[in-house]
């Protein structure tokens, strides 16, 4: 597997190797030691599946004080994955790193703990497969705009398809109980 560095630190890219031929292809999706060479540690409690059709945007969505650090891919489709830095005094607060995941490039992102998260589908439809340090709380989910200008996010569309949450949430500067930088 190949890690590569992104504009925010904390926030990396994964190329699992892949083996191939006329029958098909394998590929290691995750390997507690491999990955924890490269700062994706703990161990994983939870793991989602969500579909979703062309123009669905889900995010950005964190949760806080349970945080959850999230290794994400695309089974089927394509998304474009955005990871921003929430984390009140990181010298990265505001900062967002924006990567497409597809069935084809088979790449891998690390959400890491206090980074808000969300995604929107490029293709007719996607599946898109998380794995989480952290068990889902109701209660300590956080929703950011996505759509904030102060995040100033380029996602390539205008009106996507949105949750009633997700159109109701506040922009960055309005959130409350933001976690901390050095604290999660």
């Amino acid at each position: 597997m190949q890690i590569v560095a992104t504009s925010l630190p904390e926030v990396l890219i994964v190329e699992p190797k892949m083996y191939g031929d006329p029958r098909g292809f394998f590929l290691e999706t995750y390997q507690l030691d491999r990955y924890a060479e490269h700062g994706i540690r703990g161990a994983f409690v939870q793991d989602n599946l969500s579909r979703s059709g062309y123009g669905v945007l889900r995010g950005l969505h964190l949760q806080n004080p349970s945080t959850q650090g999230k290794l994400v891919s695309v089974m089927r489709g394509r998304v474009l994955d955005v990871s921003v830095d929430v984390r009140l005094g990181s010298p990265n607060y505001g900062r967002h790193v924006a990567v497409e995941l597809s069935e084809d490039n088979r790449r891998q992102l690390w959400v890491p703990r206090g980074f808000a998260h969300g995604f929107l589908v490029l293709s007719e439809s996607a599946d898109f497969f998380y794995k989480c340090d952290n068990v889902y709380s109701p209660k300590d989910e956080i929703v950011v705009r996505w759509d904030d200008p102060a995040i100033g996010i380029n996602w390539g569309i205008d009106h996507p398809s949105l949750s009633s949450r997700d159109a109701a949430a506040p922009v960055l500067a309005e959130v409350k109980n933001l976690p901390v930088y050095g604290q999660v």
